[in-house]
């Protein structure tokens, strides 16, 4: 199955996919005129003061905040790791031109939640890729939106949102609790610690039981545990950065290098590093921030917002914050470290190892440290996601009492199951549905740019900014 799922993975995320993402950025970046630079400063302001009137389900922070539930996850430790360790050092610069890009991409899809989006019969506000390409695009266009809402359910019940986040708790938890005293249980036919099966449980249970609440309960929650989370990692891998700042000048020398092949690692050619490097970099990115995938816009939709391109501007700081950020800083105490070169060392062992060797403390107290960090990031990220996947499965079955119940039951049960799963095939049922999620979002943000442009060049006027964007 391994075999199955790494041929399709790489066949996805191959050249042509890359240039679509890619393009897409680019094109965005350039119609929008640096959106994402010249008003970096504004949407940081925007980012932490709520509008006090507009109509939504949730704050403009919350609905933030819940997307930033749902990015800053296993990406930012596993991913960032994974990422490094299968296309070298150089993965790690085209993860930020990627996310520099998708900026411009994330602005777009905040913007375009909020225009188009609706309300159901009892209120609930509703709005998401599958809204905007409907009624953006037109109603001609309503069976790209369903491929759309097919792909994000598949990926929140079995990637990103589930498995993923799951096996990287247990494995983190296993790897600071267990030694080979652990008594272990068989299931599926495999030996697994006691420490995996507890642990496994105990995240089911707590995350059935917020699921309960709806968005609600996941913003609240997401509110309370992501900034001090957040804030609380990157003091530790600041910690690492500032006592090496000594080797910082060639961890970039191995990046750059990586990024453009002057560095081929184990054996690999110079064309086959820079791709795989990119490759790897870009899909790993994509998979932190998400941007492009369609993701952001459904919690974004949920914001008490009276401008749509005000919200545009706060759901692309979510990609500033999670990647050029928190995934930098992960990147170089890899690099660093040099444990991504370590054959014997996967998924969250490798950061693991660069908290051990960078932070001034017992080693315990490090993988402790980075156990907790992981578990609560990866925790708010099953939340954030199952309200993503619930949308789009509302949205081909209407709001059906039944079915949201079964979505409840068998995503608690893909939670259940997660941590039975190998690392590689993990990751990469994770990147196939990313990839199957980002065709149809991506394709709607290029026809839609000329209302996205619009719509920014209008915000900015009434703001009086010298900044102009370019329009239809």
């Amino acid at each position: 199955m391994n075999e199955i799922v790494t041929k399709i993975d790489e066949w996805l995320w191959g050249i042509p996919l890359m240039i679509l993402i890619f393009g897409c950025g680019v094109f965005l970046t350039v119609r929008l005129r640096g959106v994402q630079f010249r008003n970096l400063g504004t949407a940081l302001k925007y980012m932490v003061k709520n509008e006090e009137a507009g109509e939504g389900d949730v704050t403009s922070f919350g609905a933030l905040c819940t997307a930033l539930s749902a990015t800053i996850g296993t990406g930012n430790i596993v991913g960032v790791a994974t990422a490094i360790a299968a296309g070298g050092p150089g993965a790690l610069f085209w993860m930020e031109v990627a996310a520099l890009l998708g900026m411009a991409t994330k602005y777009s899809e905040g913007l375009l939640a909020i225009k188009f989006r609706t309300r159901d019969s009892s209120g609930n506000v509703l709005g998401g890729p599958f809204y905007y390409i409907e009624n953006g695009m037109g109603a001609g266009w309503k069976w790209l939106a369903k491929i759309f809402a097919v792909f994000g359910t598949l990926a929140g019940l079995f990637g990103i949102g589930t498995i993923t986040q799951i096996n990287g708790i247990t494995s983190a938890a296993n790897s600071f609790f267990s030694d080979e005293n652990t008594m272990t249980l068989s299931i599926f036919g495999n030996e697994y610690t006691i420490v995996t099966v507890v642990v496994g449980l105990i995240v089911t249970v707590c995350a059935g039981l917020v699921l309960i609440g709806g968005i609600q309960s996941i913003s609240k929650v997401s509110e309370f545990v992501v900034p001090f989370m957040a804030a609380a990692y990157v003091l530790c891998v600041l910690v690492i950065i500032f006592t090496h700042l000594s080797e910082i000048p060639a961890a970039i020398g191995e990046i750059i290098g990586g990024a453009f092949g002057l560095r081929p690692f184990a054996g690999a050619s110079l064309g086959g590093t820079i791709m795989l490097a990119a490759q790897k970099g870009i899909a790993r990115g994509i998979f932190s921030n998400e941007a492009g995938l369609g993701s952001a816009p459904i919690a974004a939709a949920a914001a008490k917002t009276k401008s749509a391109a005000r919200q545009g501007l706060v759901t692309m700081t979510g990609t500033f914050i999670d990647t050029i950020c928190i995934c930098t800083m992960t990147g170089l105490a890899i690099v660093i470290s040099g444990s991504w070169a370590d054959p014997s060392l996967k998924g969250v062992s490798i950061t693991m190892a660069a908290f051990d060797y960078g932070l001034p403390l017992p080693e315990k107290a490090c993988s402790f440290l980075l156990m907790l960090c992981l578990i609560f990031f990866a925790f708010t990220t099953i939340l954030g996601w199952s309200y993503y996947s619930e949308r789009c499965l509302s949205y081909l079955f209407g709001s059906s009492t039944a079915v949201t119940r079964v979505f409840h039951a068998v995503y608690i049960f893909a939670i259940l199951i997660g941590p039975y799963l190998t690392v590689e095939s993990v990751w990469g049922i994770a990147d196939i549905f990313n990839a199957l999620m980002a065709v149809p979002n991506v394709t709607a943000l290029i026809m839609l740019s000329g209302i996205t442009a619009s719509e920014t060049k209008e915000h900015l006027l009434k703001r009086k900014k010298p900044i102009v964007v370019g329009g239809d």
